[in-house]
Order: structure tokens, then sequence, then C-alpha cells
């Protein structure tokens, strides 16, 4: 298993099916233009690959302070591709991303899971995570 940064827009295009998979309704379009955005906001993309270079599981995080959490990374995508999925490969993944966490000062990762992924509700939970509160939502 190996680990690495989605630094430039191939590589982000690499990536795209299964970061579809979690983000349904992304254009490859709008998807290049957020992450442009979203890197000049410090967000970072992680990509766990298996010994065939396969992307099996991404991670979109970024470090953040504020008064509740104080400096932490907060995740913003985390997902295994379907077909690689319950083989440990988020648990590696997520594993990385508290190192990377740790190694960068922060206190603790925080999250968001929409209501429906009880799945993935289930995983955080073995990982060691807490459900703390839950998070509103408005369009403006």
């Amino acid at each position: 298993m190996n680990v690495k940064e989605v630094v430039t827009e191939e590589q982000l295009h690499e990536v795209l099916p299964v970061l579809q998979q979690l983000r349904t309704k992304l254009s490859k379009e709008e998807t290049s233009s957020l992450f442009r955005n979203m890197k000049e906001e410090n967000y970072k993309l992680f990509s766990l690959r298996n010994e065939e270079d396969e992307v099996v599981s991404l991670a979109g995080v970024a470090i953040c302070t504020n008064f509740y959490n104080k400096k932490h990374v907060f995740v913003y995508d985390l997902v295994t591709a379907d077909a690689h999925r319950s083989k440990g490969h988020g648990n590696v993944l997520l594993s990385y991303i508290e190192n990377w966490g740790k190694e960068n000062g922060c206190e603790s990762i925080v999250l968001t899971s929409a209501f429906a992924r009880i799945d993935a509700h289930r995983f955080y939970e073995r990982e060691g995570y807490d459900k703390v509160s839950y998070s509103f939502h408005k369009e403006l």
C-alpha cells in the first residue's frame, strides 16, 4: 500500500471515478474548478494505492483551527472504491491521516457524516471516533 498526495489536475482526473462514488453529482469540470480553489484554502487530497497502483481509497482533508477543536484535521472526503471495501483500506488511509495530523501539531481529527451512511458510522466508531454533535446546513 502506498499513500500519495493528489496535486495536479491530471492526478485529480485519475482518482475522480473513486471520488465520484462519494460525491456523485460532481462533473469533471466542476471538480477541477473546486479543487483549484480548495487547494488555496489548505485542502489536501490523499490517495491510497494497492500493489497494482490502483486507487483504492481517497481522503480529502485540511488542517483548521477554531475555538472549539483548536488545531485539528478536518476530513471532508473519505471514500473507498466499491470493489475494495471491507479490506482494511479505509483504516490504513485514516491512520495515515491521523499520523499526518499529529506530525503537523493537530490535537484531534474531526469529520461529519450523513445520517444515511450507517456503515460509515460503524466504521468510524470501530476506529475510535465519538459522535459528539449534529451538523446543520442551509442553502444561501
